[in-house]
């Protein structure tokens, strides 16, 4: 893609959003996953990546064929003459409870025990697992995450979805750096014991990183990420614990988002994009 293509695009954006349909689509995913996680975050090659990804620029697992992908496409990229990998410009990647299930479970309990997740009683609804979230940074807007929630808003209708849950990150593999913002998450947004999965022995540190009443929670709040701050928005609660990633270069907090307790002022737009 020439700067030109990306200059012309960032004047005419026309977003859309859609789920992979073939291996064309899942390879625009993971290099566009790769180029986040290795190129921008810094995710070492040599632990998060085997040869075969890295030649390819490719970051992938066994878990992508199992999943579904959300895409977000710059149809103005297209327009301009872009290939079609280089037009999706972020990602989501679903995976639903009766395929982890069916499968080798769910992903993140490599990092979490879901036992608590995993017993508690649906009423015929499934869980859901986000992952593998990433945008490239110039489209890092409210335009680009509103269409990504489009997109899980009507994946969550047509498959009876009952709860969402993933992993967000903070940079970096130093949770001290963080204190503050663990620490306020920890205090105040604390998942129900009922949906509460904690990380797994030795993968991970307390999230009570200070003593309540010790840290500015200004500063907290300055710390948390974009997409923390977005979880929160919508009724998120946390797990217990956090998973020290080095693998992707990243400190990680579960996230826990029932479907039926998002805030009521996003309740009317996530029910209308459905």
């Amino acid at each position: 893609m020439t700067a030109q293509m990306l200059e012309k695009s960032l004047m005419t954006r026309r977003l859309t959003v859609r789920l992979a349909r073939d291996g064309d689509d899942l390879h625009a995913v993971q290099h566009l996953r790769w180029r986040v996680f290795f190129e921008e975050m810094g995710a070492p090659e040599d632990m998060g990546a085997d040869p075969a990804n890295a030649a390819l620029r490719c970051d992938r697992d066994v878990y992508d064929s199992l999943c579904d992908h959300l895409l977000v496409i710059d149809e103005a990229l297209l327009d301009a003459g872009a290939a079609p990998a280089d037009a999706v410009v972020g990602t989501y990647r679903l995976l639903r409870e009766t395929v982890a299930r069916a499968h080798s479970g769910f992903y993140s309990s490599g990092e979490y025990d879901l036992s608590t997740l995993m017993a508690r009683d649906n009423e015929g609804k499934e869980l859901l697992e986000l992952g593998r979230s990433c945008v490239l940074p110039q489209y890092r807007t409210s335009a680009t995450i509103s269409m990504l929630w489009r997109g899980i808003a009507d994946y969550i209708k047509a498959n009876r979805i009952g709860l969402m849950f993933g992993c967000a990150s903070f940079p970096g593999t130093d949770p001290d750096l963080y204190a503050p913002a663990l620490s306020y998450l920890y205090h105040n947004h604390l998942a129900a014991p009922d949906q509460c999965p904690r990380v797994l022995p030795g993968k991970g540190v307390s999230m009570e990183r200070l003593e309540r009443g010790t840290y500015d929670e200004r500063r907290a709040m300055f710390q948390l990420p974009p997409l923390v701050k977005g979880y929160m928005r919508v009724g998120a609660r946390f797990g217990d614990g956090a998973f020290i990633d080095h693998a992707f270069n990243t400190v990680d907090v579960f996230v826990v988002m029932p479907v039926d307790l998002i805030a009521d002022r996003y309740a009317s737009r996530f029910s209308a994009a459905a």
